[in-house]
């Protein structure tokens, strides 16, 4: 069915995502990197840093099997998984050594039972290793003081991070990963949010629940998109645009804000507008409706960061946001064989919805 070139070429993305996400493991768990002549990434740290990739790679290649086998068992074609090498750690920059993994339909789907079936396979798969992983990582925590192996520093009574010039990354909570916290950690071991980094096990499974509650969005051609457009053929352009707007509503809450300097307002102000405006290039909107939306989401973020100065959404979302609303689109392709879903998929359509609220982080990645 696959050529050896297809072989082949999949295996090399596959190889190379591997040894990037083990050297932003690398620098992820321990501080040290290949580039670095302080702390440099050895040999013997770049094995210890698998026990990060191994997980957080193995946790996208099932989700991507699930999708790619349900293809092939509804005999639909469908590429090898691609994964996409991410790795910035040559510019002194964070990453987690890739943006994912995809797999592309080679045929046209022409039911809404088939995209259902294609587009849930893969989050629910891929969400049962994640919790696996998980699992493990909350119940085989090292000892508290691993953490003075990363930050020797710790140990000096007189220091104070404040005084630092450093990076902060503190993760932030879903359901799922708060639950599972004071479920099964030991509270003595567990680390805080800003150190759960440094644990391979918790923060693989952390990123495995960022990327299915991405894909769960109920947003056009996302696996989310599909589970709605089977629960909801006739409503999902509308539940698509309402959960859109809202997601970009929150990204982009605090963008705008009265209490800036009117200098930088007067050029933000219009590019931000812009910006939202060409989210809207796929809506299906005529002209003057997508300015209609464009300008209320402003007024009503201006309104708001004016009551309340310290609200703040998330703007890691909003590319995120720009791809879906202008690359990927928020409708749903047209079906030929439209039949209802049966009484099982709508059962597994609601867990997935489920899923998607106990894996979702409004603020996921929080850099000060």
């Amino acid at each position: 069915m696959y050529t050896k070139k297809e072989y082949l070429r999949h295996l090399l993305l596959f190889i190379v995502t591997f040894i990037c996400t083990t050297l932003a493991g690398g620098e992820w768990l321990f501080g040290r990197s290949v580039l670095s002549s302080e702390k440099p990434l050895t040999w013997e740290y770049f094995v210890r840093s698998m026990a990060f990739s191994i997980p957080f790679i193995g946790i996208l290649l099932v989700h991507e099997l699930g999708h790619l086998f349900t293809s092939l068992r509804l005999k639909v074609k469908a590429s090898l998984p691609i994964f996409l090498p991410f790795w910035l750690g040559f510019m002194g920059m964070p990453s987690i050594g890739t943006m994912g993994a995809v797999i592309k339909m080679k045929a046209f789907v022409n039911s809404r039972r088939k995209f259902f079936d294609i587009g849930v396979a893969g989050p629910l798969a891929g969400f049962v290793i994640a919790l696996a992983v998980l699992f493990f990582g909350f119940t085989h925590l090292p000892e508290a003081d691993f953490i003075y192996e990363i930050h020797p520093e710790y140990m000096d009574p007189d220091y104070d991070p404040d005084q630092e010039e450093i990076i902060n990354i503190q993760l932030g909570q879903n359901l799922l990963f708060y639950g599972m916290e004071n479920l099964l950690a030991d509270p003595e071991k567990m680390p805080n949010m800003s150190e759960v980094i440094h644990y391979p096990y918790l923060f693989a499974g952390y990123l495995a629940l960022f990327f299915t509650a991405l894909n769960l969005l109920p947003i056009g051609q996302l696996d989310g998109g599909h589970i709605i457009f089977g629960l909801f053929p006739r409503h999902h352009k509308q539940i698509s645009l309402v959960f859109y707007i809202a997601f970009l509503f929150f990204a982009g809450l605090g963008v705008v804000n009265p209490y800036l300097e009117p200098t930088y307002l007067y050029i933000a102000l219009p590019i931000y507008i812009g910006f939202l405006y060409i989210c809207f290039k796929k809506s299906g909107f005529p002209r003057q409706t997508k300015w209609t939306i464009v300008l209320a989401i402003v007024s009503i973020q201006y309104a708001l960061t004016y009551a309340f100065p310290h609200l703040q959404g998330y703007e890691g979302w909003l590319l995120y946001a720009f791809l879906l609303g202008r690359v990927l689109g928020l409708e749903h392709p047209p079906v030929q064989d439209g039949t209802r879903l049966d009484r099982p998929r709508k059962i597994v359509a609601w867990v997935a919805i489920i899923i998607f609220i106990i894996c979702f982080t409004p603020r996921p990645f929080m850099i000060s």
